[in-house]
């Protein structure tokens, strides 16, 4: 491979790794950014619904997706960033044992509650609700009061109790035991 298409890479991968670094807080505020112009400010046409559900489709992808990224830097300190698999992380661009990076239940567990979480922000916002369900926000006002902050409590105590080891796409670990292990 050559030295410029190297760096070229290097580049494309250090600038997406600055795009995701705030996942799932950057789906959110995308989301929360083009919402109330995919819903027509909960005006819908039917159009407007196909694309808001597009929309929360993509980020909640995005958002599951970012549970299962990891990086780790080098003995010349340069960083690789990957996607957790069953034998360790893809692609691999080391000739050393990477199967520590391995997907663990933990990932499955954190994507999950990511998902709910990021379920309930899209599917209760305003506009969402007055484009999909507008009869709802009358009827379920105590469920729309309720739901956000006991969903917010469990996540939290899962995240605190099991808090992910990954260091996603954007979010290399500084402090990397193998790093002097793990040869370029």
């Amino acid at each position: 491979m050559s030295t410029i298409f190297k760096a070229i890479r290097d580049r494309t991968y250090s600038g997406v790794g600055d795009l995701i670094r705030l996942l799932p807080t950057g789906t959110v505020f995308l989301f929360q950014f083009l919402n109330p112009v995919l819903t027509n400010n909960g005006h819908c046409l039917l159009i407007n619904k196909y694309l808001t559900g597009a929309l929360i489709v993509i980020c909640a992808f995005s958002c599951c997706f970012s549970c299962f990224t990891d990086s780790y830097r080098t003995s010349d300190g340069y960083v690789h960033y990957g996607v957790a698999t069953m034998k360790g992380l893809w692609p691999d661009s080391s000739s050393k044992d990477l199967s520590s990076y391995r997907l663990r239940v933990g990932d499955f567990v954190h994507a999950f509650f990511t998902l709910i979480v990021f379920s309930v922000i899209s599917l209760l916002d305003a506009n969402t609700i007055n484009c999909f369900y507008p009869g709802f926000g009358s009827t379920g006002k105590i469920f729309l009061m309720v739901l956000p902050p006991v969903i917010g409590v469990i996540s939290g105590v899962v995240f605190t109790v099991s808090p992910s080891r990954r260091h996603g796409i954007g979010n290399p670990s500084e402090n990397n035991d193998n790093a002097s292990e793990i040869e370029k």
